[in-house]
């Protein structure tokens, strides 16, 4: 890679500290904001191209679309060489990842899905992240705990007991999840991923979003301007509420709420490999049965999608 790649980290990385350990000297971490922008300078000025990576592993849509604000408020000489990658990771591999991790637990324990606490939309998410991994896993009790949220660590664990496992694994769901020592009953089922992994789904993640600025000189920040469109509360107002347009082509002829919420994707078969050739897979919240069809995402980067093979 050249030039400087700087990774932007938000709540499921303690707003980049995490980040440490995790991925080489040669990335530099930024919370965003002005740190964010003084680096973009730095290299800029000494001629170094540019490449931002949220961080993200798919519950933070918002740090996406904060990142791309941060980056207009550069000037063009700035901004030129700059680009925005896709995000770090969508749910559909968070829920990838996790089964990977869960492959190597005990049938009888349970599986307790951690991550920081976000905003409601973001937590609400980690639900629905367990439950997938519940779903396609072989193991009967899996709960969430919300650090620094309700339910925390030890609720998740006491949860965890009482519908009877002995030993209860924290399962990480975000860079900011550490070893639960000295907590009863608990074992550590973790790192998400290993810095090889997480080193070379980073790398095609910039590999990607250079690639399509020297072809197109697409530098990707509009595109991710709209990442949290969809994140927060639905269209409806109640019983005898009315209906939000928000920009999309709704037309019914009879009224009735539009639910809107994260549109962050889902594979009902996803593994641990960051480098395989695969494409996302993301459905929208509607209840269904069976399996989803595939949906290909516009300027998503094809190559990521986890499958049952081991990281490369």
């Amino acid at each position: 890679m050249t030039g400087r790649v700087i990774a932007v980290g938000g709540h499921e990385s303690d707003g980049a500290a995490a980040l440490t350990g995790v991925l080489g000297p040669e990335v530099v971490r930024v919370a965003g904001g002005r740190e964010l922008v003084r680096e973009v300078r730095s290299a800029r000025a000494g001629g170094e191209r540019v490449c931002v990576v949220p961080m993200t592993l798919g519950r933070d849509p918002s740090l996406v679309a904060d990142t791309a604000r941060t980056l207009l408020a550069l000037d063009a000489s700035e901004r030129a060489g700059t680009v925005l990658a896709e995000p770090f990771a969508t749910t559909a591999h968070l829920v990838g990842w996790l089964r990977t991790l869960a492959t190597r637990v005990p049938d009888d324990r349970a599986l307790l899905v951690t991550a920081p606490s976000g905003d409601p939309f973001s937590d609400a998410d980690l639900f629905r992240t367990a439950r997938l991994v519940r779903q396609y896993g072989r193991h009967r009790t899996v709960e969430v705990a919300l650090l620094g949220g309700d339910p925390g660590l030890a609720e998740g664990v006491r949860r965890c007991r009482a519908l009877g496992a002995p030993r209860v694994v924290v399962l990480p769901a975000a860079w900011a999840v550490p070893e639960p020592t000295g907590v009863p009953h608990t074992e550590y089922g973790g790192p998400l991923l290993s810095g090889s992994a997480a080193a070379g789904v980073l790398a095609s993640r910039v590999s990607e979003a250079q690639d399509r600025y020297e072809r197109s000189g697409d530098d990707g920040v509009a595109r991710a301007l709209a990442a949290d469109h969809d994140h927060g509360h639905a269209h409806s107002h109640g019983p005898d509420g009315h209906d939000h347009d928000h920009g999309h082509s709704h037309s019914h002829g009879h009224s009735h709420s539009h639910s809107h919420g994260h549109s962050h994707g889902d594979s009902h078969d996803p593994g641990p490999d960051p480098g395989g050739d695969h494409h996302h897979r993301t459905p929208s919240h509607a209840p269904r049965s069976g399996a989803e069809p595939p949906v290909r995402h516009q300027g998503a980067a094809p190559d990521l999608v986890p499958s049952h093979r081991s990281p490369r």
